[in-house]
């Protein structure tokens, strides 16, 4: 009974760390747009100090090139939904995640319970 708990345990243990394995990416990920939001922050900060007779550049590969500003807005500010739209998909997809994990840890401390429970049985039977 002893041996059937332990492999039921052990299973749980591999799922319970792949799950955390699976947070850490999504924390990383998270964090990486964190990042990507303050810095589209910063840019659009910087278009709007700027008005129509500035002159607003694109880098496209190895190239400057020359973009209307209110255009430059519409992009920063697209981007700046996008990753807003990203974090919020990343919040809810780490609020599951914490459910799932916190509902394994209940397994696996009840299996690790039954599992003590049926090693002090199998000793006071030998």
């Amino acid at each position: 009974m002893a041996e059937a708990i332990q492999k039921k345990l052990k299973v749980e243990v591999e799922k319970y760390a792949q799950m955390q394995k699976e947070v850490s990416k999504s924390m990383s990920a998270r964090q990486k747009l964190e990042t990507q939001l303050t810095e589209n922050n910063i840019v659009k900060e910087e278009l709007d100090l700027l008005d129509s007779s500035n002159t607003v550049y694109k880098l496209i590969g190895p190239v400057l090139v020359k973009q209307d500003l209110d255009e430059a807005k519409a992009t920063v500010a697209k981007r700046l939904e996008y990753i807003n739209g990203e974090i919020q998909r990343y919040e809810t997809l780490l609020k599951d995640m914490e459910k799932k994990s916190e509902q394994h840890r209940e397994v696996l401390s009840s299996l690790q319970q039954e599992f003590q429970k049926a090693q002090g049985l199998a000793v006071g039977k030998v």
